[in-house]
């Protein structure tokens, strides 16, 4: 069975934010006279805005409420973004290339007033027909919620769906969804073995996510 749509991540995929997104959430959580928990940075990888909020609010202790303390640490991502926007070296470029020929989804843990940026930023707006973000589904990653609503927007089945992803929770959303599974890992944040085990094709870079590549992940 032949791909006929690829979705992608974003952070890590197409933007190179998770050192920002790390230095913004420690940064914050400092302020308030706290410190993220030892597996803090590797659980909230992939977590919706709900719960990677809830987790600093009610676990690492933050005095906020979880809506605030989303509001306010994405008031402050949005602003690194209008700074400069991180894209990844020829992440456009491979977007582009496989949009002309296969259906393109994305499916990121960004909220929504993010991914809007990004892709209206990058020029990347139009080309995807689906966009999602986990905050509009019930679960973030590693559940597969978005994959497998990002998949029925798109009227297709996971089973002619390819997925790129870079993090651990985000392998193991698509993996689940039963998307076919590329994995780009990142180099400061690579992935956990398990999760890398469930991907069919492994890159070294995002460019390597040619329209080739993807065509021959059946054959």
């Amino acid at each position: 069975m032949s791909i006929e749509a690829v979705v992608f991540d974003l952070d890590g995929v197409i933007i190179d934010t998770e050192e920002v997104w790390e230095e913004v959430r420690r940064g914050y959580v400092a302020e308030h006279g706290r410190e993220f928990l030892p597996d803090s940075q590797d659980r909230m990888m992939g977590m919706s805005t709900g719960e990677w909020s809830a987790h600093l609010a009610d676990e690492v202790g933050v005095p906020r409420t979880a809506e605030e303390v989303a509001s306010d640490v994405l008031g402050r991502m949005a602003e690194r973004y209008r700074e400069a926007l991180p894209l990844i070296p020829g992440s456009v470029e491979t977007v582009r290339a496989l949009a002309a020929r296969y259906r393109l989804a994305l499916a990121s843990s960004s909220a929504r007033i993010l991914i809007d940026q990004v892709l209206a930023t990058a020029g990347l707006a139009e080309v995807f027909e689906v966009t999602l973000s986990t905050e509009e589904v019930p679960r973030g990653k590693p559940a597969p919620d978005v994959y497998l609503t990002a998949v029925a927007k798109l009227g297709l089945t996971p089973a002619v769906c390819a997925a790129v992803e870079d993090s651990s929770n985000g392998l193991r959303s698509a993996a689940a969804a039963g998307l076919t599974v590329i994995a780009v890992p990142h180099g400061v944040y690579p992935p956990a073995e398990d999760a890398l085990a469930g991907a069919t094709l492994v890159v070294k870079a995002v460019t390597e996510v040619t329209p080739e590549a993807v065509s021959n992940l059946h054959r």
